[in-house]
C-alpha cells in the first residue's frame, strides 16, 4: 500500500469513498466543512450551507444504505438532481453502495425538446435500475411523460423510457428512518461495507461531444482514486487547502475536483455554474471571503469576467491566497492570463499561481499541470501564443510528468511513433487512470485505449485525439503544448495551391474577434471551419472548399447592412493579417445559435452540420471571392426570397453567376442541388 499521503502511518485508500469515515472519526476533522454551497440568488441575500466531515459520512452511508435495499449491487443509476450538496451527497453514496453512478444535467421537464437528447442517450446506453432526483422533479417529469405517451418521434420514445423507470426521490433517501426500519436497514449490506471495489466501475462519464456525439466512459473506483491523488500531489493540496468550483459537477473537472477534495481532506466551496454566468465576479469573491487557496476554472472564464466582473462588484476582493489557479478547456493563451493577472495583481492575484492544466475523460480527467509549488513569477514559457500544459522530464521518449505513472508521449498518428521535440503530432497517455473504455463500443475502444508506442512493452497509452508538441524550455526542463484538436484542424492552400498547410481554428477564430470592435461580438462565440461554398456550376466537376467563419453578434450590437458588411471586413482582414488564411465566408449569426458543450467548448462538428443543412438563422452574410477580393453580401430574408429565383434561372439556363454566388450559400443548404445535377 502506498503512504504517499500525509501521514507515513497513514495509507491511501484504494476507492475515495473510504477515505470519509477516516475524517470523519478524527477529532481536527469531524466538524470541518467538507463542502460549502454558496447560493446567490438575484432575489435573495446570499446565503452559505456547510456540510461536514462527519455529516457528509453520515449522509452518504443512509442514502447507501436505502439505495442497497431497493437495488442491486452492480446496478446503474440515473442521478438528476441539481448542483448542490445533495449531488455531492449521491455520487459518493452509490460508490458505498456500489452501484454505478450516471450523472446526467436535469433537463427543463416542462417540455421534452433538444435538451433532453443527452438524457434520451444516457438511458437508452446504461439501462438504469433507477432514476434519483428530487420530488418535485419527478412529479413533473411524469406528468409530462404522461402527456405525450403515444406519441411518434423521440418526444414518444422518451417519454416511454422515462415512464418505464424506477424513480427514487432523494428527499425519501436522506430521511433517517425511524426505529431503524426502512429499506436496507436490517440487511447485511447494511452492517458491512460492499462499496466498489477499485476494478469495479463506479461512473459513467460522459465525453464533452465537443468534436462528436457524447460517448460514455466507463471509470473504475480506482482509477478515479489514482487520478485524484495525481492531481493532490501536482496542485500540492493538503487539509488546510480551500478549493472554489462553480464547474458543473456532473463529468469532468468539476466531479473530479469533488473526489480530490475528499482525498485531500480539504474544504471545497461550491457554486451553480448558472451563478458564475450570471454574475461573474462571483467566482473572485467566493475566492476572497473563503481565502481559496485553489480554483478550477475554464480559459473562457479570464476574458468573461475582464468583460463583466472587473469592477462595480458588491465586495473588494482579497486574492493573495490564491496559490493555484487552475486553467482547463486547452488552449490557454498566454495573452489573454497576462491581462488578467495585470487587472487583479492590485488585489493580489500573482501570477505564479497560474496553474495551466491538461485532462480529459479518458483518463478520469486529470492529466498534467505545468504548475509547480517552486515557480515563480513570469517562469512559464509559451509558444505560439500558447502557454504549456505539463511539465516533462529531460527524456525524449515517452515523458513522465510530475505526478508518477502518467506518462505522455506525442506520436505520429499513423504510425504511433513518438515524433521529435518541436514536431506536432497527437498526444497520447498511458496511466492507472486510463479509464477502462466506452460503455457499449468495442471498436471504438480498442481504438481508443489500446495504442501502443514502439518501444514501450506492456504500456497502453490512450489516443487523445488531441495535438501537441514538446519544446525545450529556458532550463532542463521540456514543456508540453496542447495546440488543438485534430477534427478541428483546417488545411489550407498556400503557394498558388501547390503547398497545405494546417492551420488550427481557434487561432483564425482569436485572429477574427480581435478584428472586429469591442463590443460587437460574443466572446468564445466564434468557430471556424472548411465548407463546400462553390457556385453550383463548379459542382459539376469539382466543389470547392472554403474557410467559413460563424459569429455570433452581441445583443444590442445593432447596424445596418453596411455595418456589417464592414465588420465581416474587419475580421476577414485581421485573420489574412494575423494567420495568413484567406476567408471565404462570414456569417454573423445572433447569441445563442453557435453549438457548445456543457462545459463551454465550441462544437465545430455540430457548427459545420448546422451550416451545411441551412440550420443557421443568419443575420448576415458575407461571400468573399479569393480571385478579386470582392464581396456579396446579403441579409437573410433577402436571400431567402433570391435563393429559389436565382437557382431556377441557374437550372434554367437563364441566371447570372453573381446572383448564383449570393444566393447558393443558402439555396444549395435548403434545396440539396446535387440533386439536380
Amino acid at each position: 500500500m502506498c503512504t504517499e499521503n500525509y501521514d507515513p502511518c497513514y495509507p491511501d485508500q484504494p476507492v475515495v469513498d473510504r477515505y470519509l469515515p477516516i475524517w470523519a472519526k478524527l477529532p481536527a476533522f469531524a466538524a470541518k466543512p467538507a463542502f460549502i454551497w454558496a447560493d446567490d440568488d438575484d432575489d435573495k441575500s446570499p446565503s452559505r450551507t456547510a456540510l461536514t466531515y462527519t455529516q457528509l459520512d453520515s449522509a452518504v452511508g443512509r442514502v447507501a444504505r436505502y439505495l442497497l435495499g431497493v437495488l442491486r449491487r452492480g446496478d446503474a443509476v440515473l442521478v438528476l438532481a441539481s448542483p448542490g450538496l445533495r449531488l455531492v451527497t449521491l455520487l459518493f453514496a452509490c460508490q458505498r453502495a456500489g452501484l454505478t453512478a450516471v450523472p446526467v444535467i436535469p433537463p427543463d421537464p416542462a417540455r421534452f425538446g433538444p435538451a433532453h437528447e443527452h438524457l434520451l442517450r444516457a438511458v437508452s446506453q446504461t439501462k438504469p435500475a433507477a432514476a434519483v432526483s428530487d420530488a418535485v422533479y419527478i412529479d413533473a417529469v411524469t406528468k409530462t411523460a404522461a402527456a405525450v405517451a403515444g406519441e411518434e418521434g423521440e418526444s414518444g420514445r422518451l417519454a416511454a423510457m422515462l415512464r418505464s423507470l424506477r424513480w427514487l426521490a432523494v428527499d425519501e433517501l436522506e430521511r433517517e428512518p425511524r426505529g431503524g426500519g426502512g429499506p436496507g436497514a436490517s440487511s447485511p449490506a447494511a452492517k458491512a461495507y460492499v462499496g466498489c471495489g477499485p476494478d469495479d466501475v463506479y461512473l459513467i462519464q460522459y465525453t464533452s461531444g465537443a468534436t462528436g456525439v457524447p460517448k460514455p466512459v466507463m471509470v473504475t473506483a480506482g482509477s478515479a482514486a489514482h487520478n485524484v491523488r495525481a492531481a493532490r500531489k501536482a496542485y500540492d493540496l493538503c487539509p488546510g487547502s480551500v478549493v472554489v468550483s462553480w464547474l458543473p459537477q456532473y463529468h469532468d473537472c468539476g466531479l473530479m475536483f469533488l473526489l480530490l477534495t475528499v482525498v485531500s481532506g480539504a474544504t471545497c466551496v461550491l457554486a451553480a455554474p448558472g451563478a458564475f454566468v450570471r454574475r461573474p465576479r462571483l467566482w473572485l469573491e467566493l475566492v476572497a471571503e473563503f481565502r481559496a487557496t485553489c480554483t478550477p476554472v475554464p480559459s473562457f472564464a479570464l476574458p468573461l469576467v475582464l468583460r463583466r466582473g472587473r469592477s462595480h462588484g458588491r465586495r473588494s476582493l482579497e486574492l493573495g491566497s490564491l496559490r493555484n489557479l487552475i486553467l482547463i478547456n486547452e488552449p490557454i493563451y498566454k495573452s489573454c492570463v497576462d491581462e488578467f493577472v495585470q487587472a487583479f495583481a492590485r488585489d493580489g492575484l500573482r501570477g505564479a499561481s497560474i496553474s495551466p492544466s491538461y485532462g480529459l475523460a479518458e483518463n478520469c480527467t486529470f492529466v498534467s499541470t505545468a504548475w509547480r509549488a517552486t515557480c515563480s513569477d513570469h517562469d512559464l514559457p509559451s509558444y505560439k501564443k500558447l502557454l504549456p500544459s505539463a511539465r516533462l522530464s529531460s527524456s525524449s521518449v515517452g515523458s513522465n510528468v510530475g505526478p508518477p505513472e502518467i506518462e505522455i508521449a506525442v506520436v505520429d498518428e499513423e504510425t504511433g511513433e513518438p515524433v521529435e521535440d518541436g514536431v506536432e503530432g497527437e498526444i497520447w497517455v498511458s496511466s492507472p487512470s486510463n479509464a477502462s473504455g466506452y460503455l457499449g463500443h468495442p471498436s471504438a475502444s480498442h481504438e481508443a485505449f489500446c495504442k501502443r508506442v514502439p518501444g514501450r512493452a506492456g504500456a497502453c497509452f490512450v489516443r487523445t485525439g488531441d495535438r501537441g508538441v514538446v519544446k525545450q524550455g529556458r532550463g532542463p526542463e521540456r514543456y508540453l503544448y496542447v495546440v488543438g484538436r485534430s477534427a478541428d484542424v483546417i488545411t489550407v492552400l498556400d503557394d498558388g495551391g501547390r503547398c497545405r498547410r494546417r492551420v488550427h481554428a481557434h487561432y483564425v477564430e482569436t485572429a477574427a474577434f480581435g478584428g472586429a470592435p469591442p463590443g460587437r461580438l460574443r466572446g468564445g462565440c466564434v468557430a471556424a471551419f472548411t465548407a463546400p461554398t462553390s457556385t453550383p456550376r463548379s459542382l459539376t466537376s469539382q466543389t470547392d472548399v472554403a474557410v467559413v467563419v460563424v459569429v455570433e453578434l452581441q445583443k444590442g450590437s445593432g447596424g445596418g447592412d453596411g455595418d456589417h458588411r464592414d465588420l465581416c471586413d474587419r475580421m476577414k482582414a485581421a485573420v489574412w493579417r494575423e494567420e495568413g488564411v484567406m476567408v471565404g465566408l462570414v456569417v454573423l449569426v445572433d447569441g445563442g445559435v453557435v453549438p457548445k458543450t456543457t462545459s463551454g467548448k465550441l462544437r465545430h462538428g455540430a457548427a459545420r452540420q448546422m451550416f451545411l443543412a441551412g440550420k443557421l438563422r443568419a443575420v448576415f452574410e458575407a461571400r468573399y471571392d479569393d480571385g478579386d477580393d470582392s464581396v456579396a453580401g446579403v441579409r437573410e430574408e433577402e436571400r431567402e426570397e433570391m435563393a429559389g429565383k436565382s437557382v431556377a434561372s441557374w437550372l434554367a439556363g437563364e441566371g447570372g453567376e453573381t446572383d448564383v454566388a449570393m444566393a447558393f450559400g443558402s439555396a444549395s443548404r435548403r434545396l440539396r442541388l446535387q440533386s439536380f445535377l
